[in-house]
């Protein structure tokens, strides 16, 4: 798939074998793989990891990229979706939410949100009401406070939003991201 490109949104706190296993995955199939966060002005900022506290750089702000230039982009799980939804003015979205609105604004690109990522839609409820939608067990009456219809399923998908029960399905996740792109036609 060597046309496709996946954005991976990051923050610190974030789940090790989630994100290693994106890394790797998406490699596989040939996928090129961004990482990106809000950089605060800083050539790179170098993050933990939550279970084994590993650092993960990364050089690639998320305010310097159009989501439509991604055939997906990934909200991940754990903690990224809290740390990236700060702003300074709560009169605006913060810059990771507005990246992710701006990339509900483009139908072309898939949205991949797994677990407590949809904490990053919640100042945007209105991309997922009436939408179909799995979320880690904790933030079930978020998402139907966001107006989403929660399903009890590991990875739902509704059009171009695929969401996922929590990091430890990221493989069943992964893979159907990876399907839809070659259903998309984005193949070798």
């Amino acid at each position: 798939m060597a046309d496709s490109r996946v954005a991976i949104l990051m923050e610190s706190d974030y789940y090790e074998p989630e994100i290693f296993y994106y890394q790797r995955r998406f490699a596989e199939e040939g996928i090129a793989v961004d990482f990106l966060t809000r950089l605060w002005g800083q050539p790179s900022i170098t993050f933990t990891g939550h279970e084994y506290r590993a650092p993960f750089t990364v050089s690639l702000s998320l305010e310097d990229v159009d989501p439509a230039d991604y055939s997906v982009v990934v909200v991940p799980s754990g903690m990224v979706s809290d740390r990236l939804r700060y702003t300074e003015d709560v009169e605006r979205l913060a810059p990771a939410t507005d990246f992710l609105l701006r990339a509900f604004d483009s139908p072309g690109v898939v949205k991949g949100i797994i677990c407590h990522g949809m904490w990053l839609a919640s100042s945007i409820p209105h991309v997922v009401r009436g939408r179909k939608v799995v979320c880690h067990n904790n933030l079930v009456g978020d998402v139907r406070n966001m107006g989403a219809e929660y399903v009890d399923k590991d990875v739902v998908i509704d059009g171009d939003l695929v969401t996922g029960r929590s990091g430890q399905h990221c493989h069943l996740f992964a893979r159907t991201l990876v399907d839809l792109l070659v259903q998309k036609g984005e193949t070798l």
